[in-house]
């Protein structure tokens, strides 16, 4: 049970450092897979073979080498020198996605509550900082409550789409763009997540007690990626082509299922998005303390202040421009650990 619980932790934290902004409300699904019409049921099963080997692999060399930061990891994988510049790299990437996370959240009060998308931004802020304060044991509390919840939701999604006349439109749909791009996704797709997902997936590794914990959490986390990407990819292909012009296209599919699921479903997407908001806010802050002597409240507060100018730019304009470009910068990332040997296979 002990063995249980702790995978059980691992596989959620992972879930839902990844399902964040861009996966939650549809927009991460569309750019790197619906929008490949059919080909991508092929290219989902590629990153979801991807997300449980890698995602477990990181955790495990990060517990035999006991890294206290993704700094450490990125020493292990490429050096003492170049390390270091992977991790500056690294914090710019976690910033710019960390002013996605907080765009998105802004979206969901605008889009769908009807408040105004600063104050959405300011309530969201508020928020991460009280979680933040608290370190990991706030972020897995977080996931504990809201994953479990957002997989429930999930499958909900799955029977309304698949039960439309156009459920079956994932197995039909054309697409335009060159086949290099359609395979090219799913490597994008994962790399951009794991690299990010390092802040979390790191700490977490090195500080779980026994291997086995980390290699079913690792299988138990892929797999409930896998599950809701493929549901999403279903769901957004059955609305196709409509549904691209929304921000938050996942919350306009729930509408037919009535006004309080509706409701409770879009609280639930803003959750998962503040679940990796909350968790790149804090590898960014866990690295800035070592290269700054400022308070750590006080940086939490400064690092806000800027995604909050720089949200200005809009949710979906971020993501089409970011995601894509921070994809291809952690292809090499990907490849060298990919190429990286674990010291041991022990249990």
């Amino acid at each position: 049970m002990h063995l249980l619980g702790r995978s059980l932790l691992i596989g959620f934290t992972y879930m839902g450092t990844v399902v964040g902004a861009g996966f939650a409300t549809g927009q991460e699904i569309l750019q790197f897979f619906t929008l490949y019409g059919k080909m991508a049921t092929l290219t989902i099963i590629i990153s979801s073979i991807l997300f449980i080997w890698l995602g477990t692999k990181i955790m495990i060399i990060s517990h035999e080498i006991k890294a206290y930061s993704y700094e450490d990891m990125n020493i292990h994988l490429f050096g003492e020198h170049l390390g270091r510049w992977v991790s500056i790299l690294m914090l710019i990437l976690l910033f710019a996605i960390t002013t996605v996370m907080l765009a998105g959240a802004g979206s969901v009060f605008r889009e769908h509550l009807n408040v105004s998308y600063q104050l959405g931004l300011l309530i969201t802020m508020l928020l991460a900082y009280s979680v933040i304060v608290r370190g990991m044991n706030g972020i897995k509390a977080v996931n504990t409550l809201v994953v479990p919840i957002m997989l429930i939701f999930t499958f909900i999604v799955f029977k309304l789409a698949i039960q439309s006349p156009t459920g079956y439109n994932f197995l039909m749909l054309t697409s335009d763009y060159p086949s290099w791009r359609v395979w090219l996704s799913p490597f994008m797709y994962t790399a951009f997540n794991l690299i990010l997902s390092q802040a979390v997936l790191v700490p977490l590794g090195a500080t779980t007690p026994d291997l086995r914990s980390i290699r079913l959490g690792g299988l138990i986390g892929g797999i409930g990626i896998t599950i809701m990407l493929w549901i999403g990819h279903i769901a957004l292909s059955a609305n196709m082509p409509g549904i691209v012009q929304y921000d938050i296209p996942m919350g306009h599919i729930i509408v037919p299922l009535g006004p309080w699921v509706y409701i409770l479903f879009i609280f639930i997407i803003y959750a998962e998005i503040f679940t990796t908001l909350i968790a790149d806010l804090y590898g960014l802050s866990l690295q800035l303390q070592h290269r700054t002597s400022l308070n750590p409240r006080i940086l939490i507060i400064i690092l806000l202040s800027i995604c909050y100018v720089l949200s200005q730019i809009g949710f979906r304009t971020l993501i089409s421009t970011l995601y894509p470009l921070i994809g291809v910068i952690s292809l090499f990332w990907l490849v060298v650990l990919i190429k990286k040997r674990q010291f041991s296979l022990r249990s």
